[in-house]
């Protein structure tokens, strides 16, 4: 025994024991494929595979689709009014209620239309300014900066 531990033999002993642990390692992964292929001939197995190399070519495909799709409709969506309020007033103390408003249409980056309506007895009134990046080059009323934010 004393012959086996010597330390000239230690190198020795690792690779067998090394060698052990990977024979033992390789019965085990053949068992494993020998079930995965249990009752199945080897081109069966081939077929399978290339089948799904096939569904995941096609999936690739698709969600590179789906993912075009999905930029054009982020580009469409920045453009598109998300941004809508409305705000009535009293412009004529002495006459009627809120009947006069004010509407903002803005999109993503606050640009747009803001529309006005001024009612009075016997007229009304309508006013649309063009509103880039929720500013006008046109003087704003309170109520139409109160619309803007």
């Amino acid at each position: 025994m004393e012959q086996i531990l010597n330390s000239s033999n230690i190198p020795l002993l690792l690779l067998m024991v090394t060698v052990v642990v990977l024979m033992i390692w390789l019965v085990r992964l053949e068992l494993k494929w020998k079930r995965f292929l249990q009752g199945k001939e080897a081109k069966e197995s081939e077929h399978l595979i290339l089948e799904t190399l096939e569904t995941v070519k096609q999936t690739d495909k698709v969600n590179e689709e789906i993912t075009q799709h999905l930029i054009k409709v982020e580009e469409r969506l920045r453009r598109s009014v998300q941004h809508v309020k409305t705000i009535r007033f009293n412009p004529f103390a002495d006459q009627g209620g809120n009947q006069s408003f004010v509407t903002a249409f803005l999109d993503e980056k606050g640009n747009g239309a803001v529309l006005s309506s001024l009612y009075s007895r016997d007229k009304v009134s309508v006013y649309a300014k063009p509103i880039v990046n929720r500013q006008s080059e046109y003087e704003l009323t309170e109520e139409e900066k109160a619309a803007l934010h």
